[in-house]
């Protein structure tokens, strides 16, 4: 049943105004009828303050956080995110400096939680439960 949603990965920050300064981000689009969605992992920003030029230092991209994974519907013609229409989602969403692992396997089951729901009819519109 899974073959009625497409899954596209790509290659650019799908969400975060300094997405451009992550080091790490994972861009997703799942399509399945006419919804489209974009989960989105961003994390390990260079600090655009640091002055040493042989040292790299990350800095936090929200509160206690240096990874975050968020969803939202698509739309335009690149089918990119628009972040007035978020997606709630259970699985865990922040990571520490250290967990670029736990950041990638949680996008993953952010994609996959999507898909299950979308495969239950839920179109995480407004009037749908939102997940927090």
């Amino acid at each position: 049943m899974k073959k009625e949603v497409k899954i596209t990965y790509r290659g650019w920050p799908g969400h975060f105004c300094c997405g451009h300064r992550c080091v790490f981000h994972l861009n997703t689009l799942i399509e399945y009828k006419s919804i489209k969605i974009v989960v989105s992992t961003v994390g390990l920003m260079i600090d655009p303050l640091n002055k040493d030029q042989y040292k790299i230092k990350y800095s936090e991209i929200g509160c206690d956080r240096y990874f975050e994974t968020m969803a939202f519907h698509a739309d335009g013609e690149f089918s990119d995110a628009n972040v007035q229409q978020q997606v709630y989602f259970k699985s865990p969403w922040s990571w520490g400096l250290k967990d670029e692992m736990k950041a990638n396997d949680g996008h993953i089951k952010v994609v996959d939680e999507i898909v299950s729901k979308l495969l239950l009819g839920e179109t995480f519109k407004n009037d749908d439960v939102q997940y927090t």
